[in-house]
């Protein structure tokens, strides 16, 4: 597959660039989400139709709770330029700013001209951890004429009344009062920022420089740790990207650091999809220990919904701990957490964490077997997708999740000393790979693959995850099925044949299944495809949620996933104990090396070299302490121990 040629960004040093002037197709628009601890921003920005910016931002606050306090009750308030701070030049009000391009590394930046020969770069970002949504003005005279300038305030103050009492938001500049003239080379700097508080809340000052080194710092850090290297640069940046919007989404709240989807929706609050089986198992590779931190707290809020009677554990635990949300009943939530629980158990590489987590995994697997049917195989209510899709009363998608929880549990039984458990669950993971053959394993669409539940005639993106999860009985017709026209779509899979709705999380794992299950030329094509829509297209920079639903939100847990390709797909990364991992190096054709730097799992920071050899590849693994030489075909397992 050609990676798409619709581009309107292009690839800097550490940013990708959008230069107005020469991408065309006008009017243009699109939006981002960025977030720090206490405060999120989705902005929208582009250029209308008489090649004016267009500027406004959606600001979240998740730690200021809302009446009713449920799964969306963040504080949450629209800003568009017209109650934003305005700019007057030579004492008029500036109604002509043209953007020039815009820039994104982390932070978004956008150049425009305006009158009188003034050029205006604007910087937005977040706060790191404060309640403010940042813009850094620079101002720069670019004509042979000093320029009057003066920065107003639209006294727009507002009171909503929450959950915690009264919040007060407002939005303001920190540039001098009255006129300011700007001659001809010279520059001028103000900060915009739009903040919330209670009124119990002190207002400190807050410096818009240091603001931004600390969101620079956030970004650094995140490029830094987990960095890959690969010939392809757009697959680079984009792992890059996702890296940090999984990192960022991270936010204070009273039962400590939460991992949270975004979106304009979802804050201080934690699934057992998004946080607990897709991201999850990534933050101990990121070596990012507010993540790790946060993984904990989700995995630890679950442990007070597993009593002795076995009923199900709630979907999502919401409004900073203290409320749940089950609306969807029991969608597989028991399978998803022994899954990614013994993933970022095992991956952490630390003794404690995994003997905490091991009695919850426990009780997870034995209530999967609990939902056991007559045909072997885990009943539930519904799938991640809550019913917006048929998935009858037993789908394969937790089953799938189920058989590799027990396999993952095997291993992580072994590193604590359970041989009884390891060979009670490698048991139970045959017997569920047996079933989940006979039960979904069909002829769908002519198609040799699976039915996603009892009388399903159509074909589903989710017959990608059996590959994800280990299982290639049906592999050859499945990856005919994902990459026919009746599933694959220019956005990736369809979620059902013949409906346009698509979800990136079943083609994120229908990528990562692929490389699983060997076809590593296929898989890099179509990664490559998607990564540039994603990357350069008309809606960057990250991974999406769902179209039509949300319009594409930049939900974190996705960019989760998208790094996993990487990790357990191109590099076929599986943890098998505290300090050991096996290890099937998948090198594209054309390839003469990549590498994985800075690998922070299993208790250490290592690299992950991997080189084309005239019979094979070679495998380095260096740490501290020296290297690990491996070689042998490309697509061999090794087993890498400490």
């Amino acid at each position: 597959m050609e990676r798409q040629n619709r581009t309107r960004w292009t690839i800097g040093k550490d940013e990708i660039v959008w230069e107005v002037a020469e991408s065309g197709r006008l009017p243009h628009e699109d939006h981002l989400e960025m977030s720090g601890k206490q405060v999120s921003m989705i902005v929208r920005y582009g250029v209308d139709g008489e090649g004016k910016l267009v500027l406004s931002r959606t600001v979240v606050w998740p730690g200021l709770r809302t009446i009713p306090n449920n799964t969306h009750g963040s504080l949450m308030q629209d800003f568009g330029q017209e109650v934003m701070p305005f700019l007057q030049i030579n004492g008029k009000q500036s109604v002509n700013e043209r953007p020039l391009r815009f820039q994104f590394d982390g932070l978004l930046r956008m150049e425009s001209e305006a009158e009188d020969g003034l050029l205006i770069v604007r910087t937005l970002f977040p706060s790191t951890d404060v309640k403010a949504a940042l813009e850094k003005v620079t101002l720069t005279n670019t004509s042979s004429q000093p320029v009057k300038v003066q920065v107003i305030d639209r006294e727009e103050r507002a009171s909503v009344k929450g959950a915690y009492g009264i919040y007060l938001i407002a939005a303001a500049h920190d540039a001098d009062g009255g006129e300011q003239i700007i001659e001809p080379g010279q520059t001028l700097q103000f900060g915009i920022r739009i903040t919330a508080k209670t009124v119990k809340e002190t207002d400190n000052g807050i410096d818009i420089s240091e603001e931004e080194g600390k969101r620079q710092q956030l970004v650094a850090r995140s490029r830094n740790h987990l960095r890959l290297e690969t010939p392809d640069a757009v697959l680079d940046r984009m792992f890059a990207f996702a890296k940090l919007r999984t990192a960022e989404s991270i936010f204070e709240t009273r039962n400590g650091l939460m991992h949270s989807p975004g979106g304009g929706h979802y804050y201080a609050a934690v699934w057992t999809n998004d946080q607990v089986e897709y991201a999850g198992p990534l933050f101990p590779y990121l070596g990012y220990a507010p993540g790790n931190e946060a993984t904990l707290n989700a995995l630890r809020l679950y442990t007070n919904f597993m009593g002795p009677n076995f009923e199900p554990i709630p979907s999502s635990i919401i409004a900073e701990g203290i409320d749940i949300w089950e609306g969807a009943g029991d969608r597989g939530d028991a399978a998803m957490y022994a899954y990614g629980a013994s993933l970022f158990a095992l991956s952490s590489g630390d003794l404690a964490i995994a003997e905490e987590l091991w009695p919850a995994i426990e009780w997870c697997l034995e209530f999967c077997e609990r939902q056991k049917t007559a045909d072997g195989v885990i009943a539930s209510d519904s799938d991640e997708l809550e019913n917006r899709f048929p998935s009858g009363s037993a789908n394969l998608s937790t089953s799938c999740l189920a058989y590799a929880a027990y396999e993952h549990a095997a291993d992580l039984a072994v590193t604590l000393g359970k041989t009884e458990a390891q060979a009670a669950y490698k048991a139970a993971a045959e017997e569920l790979y047996a079933a989940i053959e006979n039960y979904f394993g069909a002829t769908v669409e002519g198609f040799e693959t699976y039915r996603y539940y009892d009388g399903n005639d159509v074909l589903r993106s989710w017959i990608c995850i059996p590959l994800t999860m280990g299982i290639e009985t049906r592999k050859t017709g499945t990856i005919q099925a994902l990459l026919s026209p009746r599933l694959w779509t220019e956005d990736g899979l369809a979620t059902e044949a013949g409906d346009t709705t698509f979800w990136d999380r079943s083609t994120l794992y229908g990528l990562r299944g692929m490389y699983a299950a060997g076809e590593t030329e296929t898989a890099t094509a179509y990664l490559a495809s998607y990564s540039g829509r994603r990357l350069l297209g008309d809606h960057v920079p990250y991974p999406v949620e769902a179209y039509p639903e949300g319009n594409q939100r930049h939900l974190s847990a996705e960019s989760a996933l998208y790094c996993r390709i990487v990790t357990e797909g191109l590099f076929g990364i599986r943890p098998t104990g505290l300090s050991a991992f096996s290890c099937i190096p998948r090198l594209p054709e054309g390839w003469s090396t990549m590498a994985l730097r800075s690998v922070q799992a299993f208790g250490r920071q290592f690299d992950l070299v991997v080189n084309a050899l005239p019979s094979g590849i070679e495998l380095i693994v260096s740490d501290e302490n020296g290297s690990q030489r491996y070689s042998g075909a490309n697509g061999e397992a090794f087993e890498v121990k400490w």
